[in-house]
């Protein structure tokens, strides 16, 4: 490669992983505002009075789990483009992920 060929290849490598940080950031911030509505459920549960502090509580603690988890996807040991691609895998196979599940603790989860 010449050298200005290859400045160029460092050039668009570098747009993409912007680009694929930028789209993990959109994903993590909106899985965030979904994990989150669990949490604020859990809290009008109580004022309602279908819930008692205890199952609040488990809920918050599932919560936990599940952040954890949307975190290790989105800032964890992976690239952003590598979370990136496989984010647009899971999505083109229909398996998005469901990160609520995902703090499901095992003793709880159906077989």
């Amino acid at each position: 490669m010449s050298g200005s060929s290859d400045a160029g290849h460092k050039r668009d490598e570098k747009a993409a992983r912007r680009a694929a940080r930028e789209e993990i950031a959109v994903y993590h911030r909106e899985q965030l505002r979904i994990l989150l509505e669990h949490v604020r459920s859990g809290f009008e549960q109580l004022d309602a009075g279908e819930i008692d502090e205890f199952e609040l509580d488990h809920l918050i603690h599932h919560y936990k789990r599940s952040v954890a988890e949307l975190w290790k996807f989105c800032e964890g040991p992976r690239s952003a483009p590598h979370a990136a691609s496989t984010l647009a895998y899971r999505r083109e196979e229909g398996d998005e992920p469901d990160w609520w599940a995902a703090g499901t603790p095992w003793r709880e989860r159906s077989t």
